[in-house]
C-alpha cells in the first residue's frame, strides 16, 4: 500500500544549495529542516525550490551553500495558519539525497510525476497576447488518509484540454516545479513580496 502511494507523487531535482538549513518541525524525535535549492531552467533563469530534509540524511550543522545536490522525493503541502486564514505551503520532501559534481549532465534537473484528483473547477483564461492558460488544483493521496494539494498550470492545447476537467476527475500529470514571485497586498499601505510554487505541466492524461 505505502509503495503504491509513493508511486503517485515522484520528484527529482538537481541544483545548487542557496541557503542554510532552517528548522521546520520534529516527528518522533526526528528533526526536519528546510533548505533552498536553485534549479536551472532551459532559459538559463532559475527556480528557487524549498527542500525538506531530515537531519538523518545530512549533517545540518554544516554549510553547504554553493554545493550541488541531487534529490528524489515527493512534492508535499501543508496548511500554515497566518493572518486569520490558512496558507498553502509547498516543499519537496527529500527521501534520498546525494552531492554531485556541477557538470553531471546525465541527471534530470527538474521533473515531477503526479497521479491525483481535481479538487476545484479548473480556471481557464487567455493572456493579453492570446496564450491559453488553465490552473488546476490536484489532490494527491498519501497513506493514512492525508492528501497533498498541488497547484498546476497548463499552457496552450493542454490548457484547453484541462479546462473541461470535472471536480473529482482522475488525472496524471508530468512536468516540472517552478517558482514565481508576486506582490501580496496586505492592506491599503502594506504589501510584501512572496514566492508561489506550482507544477508547470508538460503532459497530462485524464484517467477514466
Amino acid at each position: 500500500m505505502a509503495d503504491k502511494i509513493m508511486e503517485n507523487n515522484q520528484v527529482e531535482i538537481m541544483g545548487r544549495i542557496a541557503s542554510e538549513f532552517v528548522f521546520s518541525h520534529q516527528v518522533f524525535g526526528e528533526g526536519f529542516y528546510l533548505v533552498d535549492v536553485l534549479v536551472k531552467r532551459l532559459s538559463d533563469s532559475e527556480d528557487c525550490i524549498p527542500v525538506m530534509i531530515s537531519e538523518r540524511l545530512v549533517d545540518i550543522t554544516q554549510d553547504y551553500i554553493g554545493e550541488y545536490i541531487h534529490v528524489t522525493g515527493q512534492f508535499r503541502s501543508y496548511n500554515r495558519h497566518e493572518e486569520k486564514k490558512n496558507r498553502l505551503v509547498l516543499s519537496v520532501f527529500a527521501r534520498e539525497i546525494s552531492f554531485v559534481e556541477e557538470e553531471d549532465e546525465t541527471m534530470k534537473t527538474n521533473q515531477i510525476y503526479l497521479d491525483g484528483y481535481i479538487c476545484k473547477p479548473p480556471v481557464y483564461r487567455k493572456t493579453p497576447l492570446g496564450r491559453e492558460i488553465a490552473d488546476l488544483l490536484l489532490a494527491v493521496n498519501r497513506p493514512y488518509g492525508k492528501s497533498d494539494y498541488i497547484p498546476c498550470i497548463c499552457w496552450g492545447r493542454n490548457a484547453r484540454y484541462a479546462s473541461a476537467f470535472q471536480v473529482g476527475g482522475h488525472v496524471m500529470i508530468w512536468g516540472r516545479i517552478q517558482s514565481r514571485e508576486y506582490i501580496k497586498r496586505l492592506s491599503e499601505e502594506e504589501s510584501e513580496k512572496r514566492v508561489a510554487y506550482e507544477v508547470s505541466v508538460s503532459k497530462l492524461e485524464y484517467v477514466d
